[in-house]
């Protein structure tokens, strides 16, 4: 790997990206529970999933003694969730650890205002390692609202959000800013992108190695890494590939190859957390040793059940029967009761009481929500009748029979 001969400096509190293989930032894949997984393994550095400046601005930031995590939550809205457990009553949006994630954690935004970025940037700074904003995403979620891959045909945009998170946010609170790219039309476009935003202030780009229509499943394009590279480079900006890297391993293998300065790994974290280490450290772990792995951080830090539910089926084997008799656990109790997690129950059981799915909770839940529907039965039944037997005055002629007719006819 070449050493840049220039380095914009890279701020107090902020991390340099060179020489860093890193967790790339998935939805429902970059949680917690996973992040910390990715660091257990290896992982230089982890990126949150893409969280939308909406999301967090107006967010209460807590500190949460049970969990040791800081959590930024939101009371509900509407009323039909009032009846739910104390616990219940707020949604998490955005949960870190400041202990195991310091220094490590860098948040990617979702943003397609200098304004609304900066407000949001703001609440979570103190707290990580480095703002990152998502220009990447080509998901309708992300692009109907200018955020993401749009963000790539309004480049004067981008630069002016990454001006302002580096004035109001990185020179503030001591961060590096960054931003992830995807590749555009043409190689000259993209040079001409690149430039831009390394002129912004900001210390690290990621590329992902793919044009905004590609789907994942389609191979990487890597021609242009080594002319973005270039770019970075000679303005002092860390640059991060992106885009079918496996493991550690082969992640080294390509950034020498293309003279960038680290490597992102997604799906292949999805699929194993453990393609952090490298082959000199035994490379992957069985399937069921991360899955407990996971599961034990998972119940650590109380993440949602839904949640740990899909990157289990991510972690397992499609066609194993344990994967089949996980489909139907709705409780974490159940799960480790499935993969025979014995030294996990107790934890389980405690933590599925804190979230309100426990099975007794489950049960006085449906039982509710039956009795409910009963009396709602009888309500309608009970209406029904006392309409029949509500007096009812004499027909009404029609007009015609009223002379109503006649009369307007003779005036007309």
């Amino acid at each position: 790997m070449e050493c840049a001969l220039n380095h914009v400096k890279i701020p107090q509190n902020g991390v340099d990206y060179r020489n860093k293989i890193v967790l790339a930032p998935m939805v429902r894949s970059g949680e917690l529970p996973s992040r910390l997984l990715a660091l257990k393994y290896g992982a230089d550095l982890v990126w949150g999933p893409e969280t939308v400046d909406k999301s967090i601005i107006g967010t209460t930031k807590r500190f949460n003694p049970i969990t040791s995590t800081i959590d930024f939550t939101r009371s509900p809205s509407n009323s039909a969730r009032r009846n739910v457990p104390p616990i219940q009553k707020e949604s998490v949006i955005y949960r870190l650890h400041p202990t195991r994630e310091h220094g490590k954690l860098i948040f990617q935004i979702g943003t397609a205002s200098p304004e609304l970025a900066v407000e949001a940037a703001k609440l979570v700074a103190e707290n990580v390692a480095g703002i990152d904003v998502n220009a990447g995403c080509p998901k309708p979620f992300s692009t109907a609202g200018g955020m993401g891959a749009a963000l790539l045909q309004t480049p004067e945009l981008l630069a002016a959000i990454l001006r302002a998170l580096v004035k109001e946010v990185g020179e503030v609170y001591q961060i590096g800013i960054s931003v992830k790219i995807r590749l555009l039309e043409t190689p000259e476009k993209t040079s001409s992108l690149v430039k831009t935003l390394c002129n912004t202030g900001i210390t690290g780009l990621t590329v992902h190695c793919r044009t905004t229509p590609m789907r994942p499943r389609e191979r990487a394009i890597r021609e242009q890494l080594r002319m973005i590279a270039h770019i970075c480079r000679g303005e002092g900006v860390a640059c991060l590939m992106n885009g079918d890297v496996k493991n550690r391993d082969e992640a080294q293998r390509l950034v020498q190859e293309f003279n960038v300065d680290g490597a992102m790994i997604a799906t292949a974290a999805e699929a194993n957390s453990s393609c952090f280490r490298s082959e000199a450290e035994g490379g992957l772990l069985p399937w069921r040793e991360v899955v407990y792995e996971y599961l034990k951080t998972a119940l650590e830090v109380d993440n949602k059940w839904g949640n740990s539910k899909f990157l289990l089926s991510q972690l397992m084997p499609g066609k194993s029967q344990v994967f089949k008799d996980l489909a139907s656990c709705k409780s974490y109790e159940k799960a480790c009761r499935t993969l025979e997690f014995h030294d996990l129950y107790g934890r389980a059981q405690e933590v599925d009481r804190r979230l309100g799915i426990s099975e007794e909770q489950q049960h006085h839940f449906h039982e509710a929500v039956k009795k409910a529907k009963a009396q709602n039965k009888v309500a309608k039944v009970a209406g029904d009748h006392m309409a029949k037997l509500q007096p009812r005055g004499p027909a009404r002629s029609r007009l015609s029979e009223r002379g109503v007719g006649a009369t307007l006819a003779t005036a007309v």
